[in-house]
């Protein structure tokens, strides 16, 4: 059993908390993130989740430059937030940039795509897009198919302080569109329903 004693101080609780995330050895095959200064352990994602990213991944291979990658376990950081978070998509430069081998500052990030499962559905709608926001993420793309109304992909941009702007919301069915830089329409017809 491992213990974590944090700092008072923001900076010090904030490097406790990574190097704990970094050190301890999770189960294998889980997603553990930081959010809102919990370590959280969730188990990997299901096919159905996967099924959706991967779709989505392949529709923005077509789309995006050489130098951008598509990454599906890159964590990114949001000191700010005591976030270290790990979506299911992340659209950003394939160059190294980062003195980590395990995460990069989320502001590097164009675009993160996050597929809600039922028991992660609140991080996803609140926690983490607050986080994405404050780092300043141009776009963020939350598919979720537990939505109240049904299954929806909603696609949100001009961050401002911890809160995004609605763009644009499909139903599972209807067409998504994400703007430049990627100008690119995502059929969700494609998203299997829950």
């Amino acid at each position: 059993m491992h213990a974590l004693t944090v700092s008072e101080e923001p900076e010090q609780r904030w490097d406790d908390l990574v190097r704990f995330w970094e050190e301890m050895e999770w189960p294998e095959g889980s997603r553990v993130e930081i959010i809102e200064g919990i370590v959280t352990v969730s188990p990997a994602p299901a096919f159905r989740r996967n099924l959706i990213a991967e779709s989505i991944q392949r529709r923005l291979c077509s789309v995006i430059s050489e130098d951008m990658g598509i990454f599906q376990t890159l964590a990114i950081a949001v000191p700010s937030r005591l976030g270290m978070l790990i979506p299911d998509l992340v659209v950003a430069p394939r160059r190294e940039h980062t003195e980590s081998d395990t995460h990069i500052p989320a502001a590097m990030a164009e675009l993160v795509v996050e597929v809600t499962s039922k028991s992660n559905a609140r991080h996803d709608r609140v926690s983490k897009p607050a986080a994405y926001a404050a780092a300043g993420i141009p776009l963020f793309l939350l598919v979720d198919r537990w939505a109240p109304d049904g299954p929806a992909a909603t696609l949100y941009g001009d961050p401002k302080g911890d809160v995004y702007r609605p763009l644009l919301t499909a139903k599972f069915g209807e067409p998504l569109i994400l703007p430049a830089p990627f100008d690119l329409v995502i059929d969700t017809a494609e998203f299997p329903a829950p």
